[in-house]
């Protein structure tokens, strides 16, 4: 029987972790060129139909948090994210003369229901490109949410609904420091590993 992760219906109104990665572990990016591809595939295909409140995308997984339009009809939302993966792999298929699915064929999503796991979830997706020692900061990695929340340049990401969860943009970045410099980060287990 499929995992609850693969067969839970994305409803409008609710809020997601949405996450996959590459078929046999592969990589689904291949170069910075290919991860600003996906981020403008989110824009065309996604920003419609949800609010986004994190992200990170890594060389063979991506990781987004978001909550779907309220006035959606039942199954609009995952029509469009099928375009979404559908485009992009499309693109890597032609240009590395490949042929087949690029992700695992059905997305991971887990219903969020709790404040204090949405917080957490924002921290783990942010935290993400360290854990899985991509880098040795993760407030340095260019392709996930963080260094957006620490701009003030115009952004597609709710900030403003995101910070309103830590009590402000200090709360952010107190509880991020927090959970980095302590042991409770391993405590935090999200995906199937």
């Amino acid at each position: 029987m499929p995992s609850k992760k693969i067969r839970e219906i994305v409803e409008p109104g609710a809020t997601y972790h949405i996450y996959n990665r590459g078929n046999n572990y592969q990589n689904v990016f291949f170069g910075e060129n290919d991860y600003l591809l996906f981020l403008e595939k989110i824009k065309m295909y996604l920003l419609s139909y949800c609010s986004i409140f994190a992200f990170a995308l890594l060389p063979n997984h991506y990781h987004l948090l978001l909550r779907v339009n309220e006035n959606l009809k039942q199954s609009e939302f995952n029509r469009q994210f099928l375009k979404l993966i559908l485009s992009y792999t499309n693109k890597i298929n032609f240009r590395e003369k490949r042929n087949g699915n690029l992700f695992l064929p059905h997305f991971r999503r887990i219903r969020i229901v709790n404040e204090e796991y949405l917080k957490r979830l924002v921290y783990y997706i942010n935290y993400n490109p360290e854990k899985h020692e991509i880098t040795d900061d993760f407030k340095t990695y260019k392709f996930s949410s963080y260094r957006i929340f620490m701009s003030e340049k115009p952004s597609n990401l709710a900030r403003e609904e995101v910070f309103s969860w830590f009590d402000g943009w200090n709360g952010f970045i107190e509880y991020h420091n927090y959970l980095h410099d302590s042991e409770s980060i391993k405590k935090l287990t999200f995906e199937d590993e």
